[in-house]
C-alpha cells in the first residue's frame, strides 16, 4: 500500500514536470519523524504550486488528505504532511541550499522517473 502511495505521489510530481524526484526511506532511522520523504524541485514558484496542487489532488483520489501543509503562501518550499509520507516540493535554489537528502544520507533513496506512456490505438478506444 505505501509503495503504491509513493508511486502515485511521484507520478503526480512528474506529471507537472518536477525535477529530481527522490524518495527517502526513513524507517530504519530511529529518530525520523515520518516513514518516507518524497523530494522534488521545480524552476519557478508557479511550477512548485502546480506540483503541490497535483499531489494533493492525486492523493485525495486515494482517500488521503494532508494532515498539515506549509509554504503554500510563497511556493519556495512546500511541505505536505501525510503522516507516513512527507512531500517536500522545492524551488530549485532552495533545494540546492538546504540539501535535504544529504541530511538523511544514511537512509535508502530511490530516484523516480517518468514511466513510458503507452500509445492508445483506435482498437483500445473502442
Amino acid at each position: 500500500m505505501i509503495t503504491h502511495d509513493l508511486r502515485v505521489m511521484a507520478d503526480a510530481m512528474l506529471d507537472k514536470k518536477a525535477q529530481n524526484v527522490i524518495g527517502v526511506d526513513l524507517r530504519s532511522i530511529g529518530t525520523a519523524i515520518t516513514d518516507h520523504f518524497m523530494i522534488c524541485d521545480a524552476g519557478s514558484t508557479t511550477n512548485v504550486n502546480a506540483i503541490a496542487d497535483n499531489v494533493i489532488d492525486k492523493m485525495r483520489e486515494l482517500g488521503r488528505k494532508p494532515l498539515r501543509t506549509q509554504g503554500m503562501e510563497n511556493n519556495f518550499w512546500i511541505i505536505l504532511d501525510y503522516g507516513d509520507i512527507v512531500a517536500h516540493i522545492f524551488l530549485t535554489e532552495y533545494r540546492q541550499f538546504y540539501r535535504l537528502e544529504e541530511l538523511w544520507a544514511d537512509a535508502p533513496q530511490k530516484e523516480y522517473k517518468d514511466r513510458p506512456k503507452t500509445k492508445k490505438t483506435v482498437k483500445d478506444a473502442e
